[in-house]
């Protein structure tokens, strides 16, 4: 099985508080694949051709964008994730930029600290995460077309920057 999608991974330094924190949470997701944001799913980019992504992040197109990540939540069982509390706007723009219509599904930009399907690990507990009060802002200067193959690692296939105009 062949999965791939457009994901906003955290730089650094921003990273290095998030990747503590989902080694504690979630160690198994941590090494499938870096903190990140999903900017589109599998079944969006059905269709869409590597030039036309291309095209898509010219420097007239994308720039950079900024979101705030609030305090956790729990979903389904032992999950864990850190939502969008503010960019969510610009990061559907973005959406809708790359995709047109197929971007009408609204996903909620998160950033994942345990995801529900592996198994629950030690240092799960809402304790373990230090999320500052005034939430976490990052800015993210790229995206990456990636790929998972069967239960391996996510890889990146392509970086496109995302410039100021």
């Amino acid at each position: 099985m062949r999965r791939v999608q457009l994901s906003l991974y955290v730089p650094s330094p921003d990273d290095a508080l998030l990747e503590a924190m989902r080694e504690l949470f979630d160690p198994l997701q941590r090494r499938l694949i870096p903190a990140h944001v999903t900017l589109c799913r599998e079944d969006e980019l059905a269709g869409i051709g590597l030039a036309d992504l291309g095209t898509a992040f010219d420097g007239r197109a994308a720039r950079p964008l900024t979101l705030r990540f609030g305090g956790p939540e729990a979903f389904q069982a032992h999950g864990v994730l850190l939502p969008c509390v503010e960019g969510a706007h610009d990061f559907h723009a973005l959406r809708w930029q790359l995709l047109g219509e197929a971007a009408s599904r609204r996903l909620a930009p998160h950033i994942t600290l345990a995801h529900p399907r592996n198994p629950i690990a030690p240092g799960n507990r809402m304790s373990n995460a230090a999320v500052p009060s005034e939430g976490l802002t990052i800015t993210f200067r790229s995206v990456r077309l990636i790929e998972q193959v069967d239960s391996a690692p996510w890889r990146t296939l392509q970086e496109f920057s995302l410039h100021d105009p």
